[in-house]
């Protein structure tokens, strides 16, 4: 891959002399929701089961926290402030 220069110009190996990167145009907020352009949906679908797995968990360590200490969430942050800055 080619490396940049101060100038953003690229050099290296597939570089073109004299060009600068260029990036992808920008768009309005949320109009890669709205536009027609595929989607990578086996991918999402990975994602979207790893980001539920893990909120799963969280929520399963909250439950077993509340359990061991007795309280709620807010108690367990200064439950924990106070271990650290203590």
């Amino acid at each position: 891959m080619g490396e940049s220069t101060r100038d953003g110009r690229t050099q290296g190996p597939g570089a073109v002399p004299g060009e600068a990167f260029q990036y992808e145009p920008l768009e309005r907020f949320g109009e890669g929701l709205i536009t027609s352009r595929p989607w990578n949906r086996k991918a999402l679908e990975g994602v979207e089961r790893l980001n539920g797995r893990v909120a799963m968990l969280g929520f399963m360590a909250a439950l077993i926290g509340e359990e061991l200490t007795g309280q709620g969430i807010l108690g367990q942050l200064r439950l924990m402030l106070l271990w650290v800055l203590g």
